[in-house]
């Protein structure tokens, strides 16, 4: 694992001084063919936000699946949905019962997570640990 990053820290070292020496740090290659001239595309950097959007060409889409009276007893059907489910009260969250079991069961579940979730995380915690490395712990 340190072997890695020492690597990556080395690479990451070695690009800095290209950039400050002004030399490029992988040579720009273009590939032509007999018909087509070089390609000029610039190469974003990773500290640089992107500009252009990317423009899809419009498909031409044909006659509508749908007449116009149909879109638009639709769209009123719609719009009267939308206003029903803007006026309606909003459901209960909880049932009473459940409320006041879950209000019972708080303290006894704050105890029982305080006494045993330290161990279960310890034990999980060991056992990825062995399983990345190899080694038992």
């Amino acid at each position: 694992m340190e072997d890695i990053l020492a690597s990556i820290k080395k690479v990451i070292a070695e690009e800095k001084e290209l950039r400050a020496s002004g030399v490029p740090a992988v040579p720009a290659r273009t590939v032509t063919s007999i018909r087509e001239e070089p390609a000029s595309e610039e190469v974003l950097e990773l500290d640089q936000a992107v500009v252009e959007e990317m423009r899809l060409p419009e498909a031409e889409l044909g006659a509508p699946l749908v007449s116009d009276d149909a879109a638009e007893a639709s769209r009123r059907k719609l719009a009267a949905l939308q206003q029903v489910a803007a006026t309606a009260p909003a459901p209960p969250q909880a049932n009473a019962l459940e409320q006041v079991v879950r209000d019972m069961l708080k303290p006894i579940l704050k105890d029982w997570l305080d006494q045993h979730l330290p161990a279960i995380v310890d034990e999980h915690v060991r056992r990825e640990i062995s399983r990345i490395t190899g080694q038992k712990l």
